[in-house]
């Protein structure tokens, strides 16, 4: 079965022709990062004109690299939500379009969820499983017992991970996107040298990410921002931020008696907190499935991957489907 996706759910334009659910025949990413740099963050207005223009183009290159015609497609998955209004109605509209032109079933995927498929796209996991996204709009636990049923165990409050290194990076003068930039300060940063930690909340599994990063602001007003200053920042900043993250995910599966988690979304490729979440599981014996880096951030093979899925169990959508907008970002 042949699943065309699509996601423009913020920035990035993706498509992507996926095989039986899993076999990648082509991945296209058209981005409109470079436009947003000199904001600090996204701007909707521009990532959804950027859109307007990528997504024909992406969907016929995934659809000319795949060697595949429209024809020959089985089901159409799009992103419907959580997202940036304008950049979702972009791709579904398209969706629907060629949906109603082609008559090709059609279905639309949350794409936070989707994130917990990217694993899955090139390795074999049994349910149930713990599910971890950290992305820059989402920071989330779930119990997946199959593909239509997740249950959500906690998420954060205010600023997600990925949002809260945005902010530390526009704080420290460190440029944007603010992951990268504040994972490579921090490896020069000193242990001890400054502390945070980030909000406790009454829900276990809850994340809270606003304070730490006024900690940061206020810390960095006191200091003279030296290099040395912003790398011992970055340092305690990153520590805290993924020591949370770790503790609460394996205290999850603990606590479930579930031997596996599954971790998604963009924040999952900086290389120190996959040490500590290794370091923390493989003591308790918890099996960590992490997607390969191109599948970490928005992208339409995971998209497609768990849309056909969904259509497996059952599930449709129809050509009045709405998009399910939130907060992104900014």
């Amino acid at each position: 079965m042949i699943t065309l996706g699509i996601e423009t759910s913020c920035d990035e334009t993706s498509a992507a022709i996926i095989k039986n659910g899993n076999i990648v025949l082509s991945h296209i990413i058209a981005s409109s990062i470079q436009l947003h740099k000199k904001y600090g963050g996204i701007i909707p207005e521009i990532a959804s004109r950027a859109q307007l223009e990528f997504i024909y183009p992406v969907v016929d290159e995934a659809l000319k690299k795949a060697k595949v015609k429209i024809d020959r497609v089985n089901l159409i998955a799009v992103t419907k939500g959580p997202g940036l209004g304008g950049s979702l109605l972009v791709g579904a509209s398209f969706a629907k379009a060629l949906s109603f032109a082609k008559n090709i079933p059609l279905i639309g995927v949350d794409h936070v969820k989707a994130h917990l498929y990217a694993p899955l796209l090139t390795q074999k996991i049994a349910f149930p499983f713990i599910g971890l996204v950290i992305s820059g709009g989402h920071t989330s636990l779930y119990k997946v017992t199959n593909f239509n049923s997740l249950t959500l165990l906690g998420r954060t409050a205010d600023d997600a991970a990925g949002e809260a290194f945005d902010k530390v990076a526009k704080i420290l003068g460190l440029g944007y996107p603010g992951g990268p930039v504040v994972e490579k300060i921090a490896l020069k940063g000193e242990a001890g040298k400054v502390k945070f930690s980030c909000g406790n909340l009454k829900r276990e599994f809850d994340f809270s990410f606003s304070g730490i990063k006024t900690a940061v602001l206020y810390n960095a007003r006191d200091k003279k921002l030296t290099a040395k200053n912003k790398a011992n920042i970055a340092h305690a900043f990153q520590e805290a931020v993924f020591n949370d993250i770790v503790k609460k995910s394996v205290l999850a599966a603990s606590k479930k008696k579930i031997k596996a988690l599954v971790v998604g979304g963009g924040v999952s490729c900086n290389r120190r907190f996959r040490d500590k979440l290794n370091a923390e599981a493989v003591p308790q014996k918890i099996k960590i499935y992490l997607a390969k880096p191109q599948y970490c951030t928005d992208n339409a093979a995971m998209i497609a991957g768990f849309g056909y899925q969904l259509f497996r169990k059952g599930v449709r959508s129809k050509l009045n489907m709405k998009i399910e907008p939130a907060g992104v970002r900014q």
